[in-house]
C-alpha cells in the first residue's frame, strides 16, 4: 500500500474520534441509537470530573461510575479500544456479531453443570459466591459513535469474567486491584482514576495493594493479551487455566484467603488479650 493511501486511511480512522458535533443543550441532536443521550462538550468535561470526585468518596455508586467510564473515554480512548478489536480476528468477529453477556444469553444453569475449573464453571461459581449477576450493567448512553457504545458496553459486561479470570473478589481492596489491570490492559481513564481508591483503604489494605497487587496488576495488563478480543461465549468450556495460560495472565495471591487470615489472626490475638484481662 502506498503512503498517500496509508495517510488516507489513517485520516478517516481518526476523524471519527477528532470530529465535534456543533450543538447546544438547545438544539440537541436526535440520538444515535436507543437510550443515547448526546452531550456538549462542557457537559460531558462536567459529567466526567463531577461523576470522578463523587465516586471517590462513594465507590458503590455504579451508575455514577458508568457516565464517569463514559465520558473520559470519549474522543481518543474508547476509539483506541475499537481499532485494538479491529486489529484482532476475534474481536472483529466481536464486532461483527455483537453479542451480549446476560443471564439468558449464557444460560447459568447450563453453566453450573460444567466441569469444574472450565471458564464457565469458574464464572458461574464467582457468580454465586458474590452475589452478583450478569443483568446489572448499565447501558451505553453518552457515547456518540454506536458501534464504539457497543465496545464500552461490551468492557462492562465482561466484567465478571474479568473477577473470574482473576479471582479478585467483590470488595474495595480487589475492585481496585482490578481496576488497575483493566487500566494497564485497556487505557479506559475511569480504571486509571478508580485506583485513587487505594488512597481510602485500610492501612494493611494499603500496603497489600502498594506492594502486592498494583504491581502484579501492571505487569499483566501491560503483557496479557487484550481482555476485549476474549469471546467468552465461546470459551466458557475451556479450562481456566489455559486460558490465562495463553492470554498471558498470571494469578495473584489469593485476596480473599489473605484477608480470611489476617481477620483470623485478629480475632484470636483480640481473645489473647482478653484472656490476659481476666487473669
Amino acid at each position: 500500500m502506498n503512503p498517500p493511501t496509508l495517510f488516507r486511511q489513517s485520516t478517516r480512522q481518526l476523524l471519527p474520534a477528532l470530529t465535534v458535533r456543533s450543538f447546544t443543550a438547545l438544539t440537541r441532536p436526535p440520538p444515535n441509537y436507543p437510550g443515547h443521550v448526546p452531550l456538549t462538550t462542557p457537559e460531558r468535561l462536567l459529567l466526567g470530573a463531577g461523576s470522578a470526585v463523587i465516586c471517590f468518596f462513594n465507590p458503590r455508586r455504579a451508575d455514577l461510575i458508568a457516565a464517569c467510564g463514559e465520558a473520559t473515554a470519549v474522543p481518543y480512548f474508547i476509539y483506541r479500544l475499537r481499532d485494538a478489536m479491529l486489529r484482532d480476528s476475534t474481536g472483529r468477529r466481536i464486532l461483527r456479531d455483537r453479542p451480549r453477556i446476560t443471564s439468558t444469553s449464557l444460560d447459568l444453569p447450563r453453566l453450573r453443570a460444567l466441569p469444574p475449573g472450565t471458564v464457565g464453571r469458574e464464572y458461574i461459581t464467582w457468580l454465586d459466591r458474590e452475589g452478583v449477576s450478569p443483568d446489572t450493567r448499565s447501558a451505553v448512553r453518552y457515547i456518540d459513535d454506536p458501534e464504539c457504545a457497543y465496545v464500552m458496553q461490551r468492557y462492562r459486561e465482561c466484567h465478571d469474567f474479568y473477577h473470574a479470570l482473576t479471582g479478585l473478589p467483590v470488595v474495595r481492596e480487589g475492585e481496585v486491584a482490578l481496576k488497575a489491570f483493566e487500566f494497564a490492559n485497556t487505557l479506559i481513564p475511569m480504571t486509571g482514576l478508580s485506583m485513587a481508591a487505594a488512597l481510602t483503604l485500610k492501612g494493611d489494605e494499603r500496603s497489600r495493594i502498594w506492594g502486592t497487587y498494583f504491581p502484579w496488576a501492571i505487569r499483566n495488563g501491560v503483557n496479557a493479551k487484550e481482555v476485549i478480543n476474549i469471546y467468552w461465549e465461546e470459551e466458557l468450556e475451556t479450562s481456566v487455566e489455559a486460558l490465562r495460560k495463553r492470554i498471558g495472565i498470571e494469578m495473584p495471591p489469593d485476596m480473599r484467603r489473605t484477608r480470611a487470615e489476617i481477620r483470623a489472626a485478629k480475632k484470636k490475638e483480640k481473645a489473647e488479650r482478653e484472656a490476659l484481662g481476666k487473669v
